[in-house]
């Protein structure tokens, strides 16, 4: 319902290849931390974003998406459905292209101001089970 195939295929191929994922840690029992990998195996540049600003799967991390020194693509966010639209709010503010919502994070108006604002937005699905389906 928030993300139809089209969009997403154009988030995991078109987008860019940059993606910020906030609420990533070096905490290996978390989904951040699985799904980051399959990002970087399917060649996506991972930029951890997290408090504690942690270098994560080789990359390091930053406590803000505007503490981040270059261009981000694609804002993938595995926050509390609260705090959610804040981050599509400030992936809008640096000028990414698009802002994925991990499953069970839903903030319907975040949705529609990040769509409305021209980004791209999937919400409650994971690119780590998208992307294989590409093929």
């Amino acid at each position: 319902m928030y993300g139809d195939q089209d969009t997403i295929r154009k988030i995991l191929t078109e987008s860019g290849d940059v993606w910020a994922v906030v609420g990533l840690s070096s905490n290996e029992g978390r989904a951040a931390y699985g799904v980051a990998d399959v990002l970087q195996r399917y060649g996506k540049k991972i930029v951890p974003v997290h408090p504690k600003a942690e270098t994560v799967h080789g990359e390091q991390g930053y406590a803000s998406l505007e503490a981040i020194p270059f261009d981000v693509d694609v804002v993938d966010v595995f926050v509390n459905s609260e705090l959610a639209g804040a981050v599509a709010d400030e992936a809008a503010a640096i000028g990414a292209k698009a802002v994925w919502f991990q499953l069970g994070v839903i903030d319907e108006a975040a949705y529609a101001r990040t769509r409305t604002a021209g980004l791209d937005m999937v919400m409650d699905h994971c690119p780590a089970i998208e992307i294989p389906r590409l093929g």
